[in-house]
């Protein structure tokens, strides 16, 4: 399986958006895996939250972590 996610894009142009009602966003800007399923799987995300004050931080983001708590918006 080729991995068409792996190449890194800016905030402006996310491959996916996944939010949760806690007010925070995920914008992946890369996938380290083509398979997502995988136990350690992580992808590169800018993430806005409360407690970002309108910011953004970015960094690595296990996805089993984010697919727990959020919802893919596009």
């Amino acid at each position: 399986m080729k991995n068409e996610c792996l190449k890194t894009r800016p905030a402006s142009d996310p491959y996916e958006i996944w939010k949760n009602h806690s007010g925070w966003t995920w914008k992946v800007l890369k996938k380290y895996q083509a398979d997502d399923n995988k136990p350690f799987g992580r992808w590169f995300c800018s993430v806005s939250s409360p407690f970002t004050r309108g910011g953004e931080e970015l960094g690595d983001v296990y996805v089993k972590e984010i697919k727990s708590q959020a919802f893919k918006v596009s």
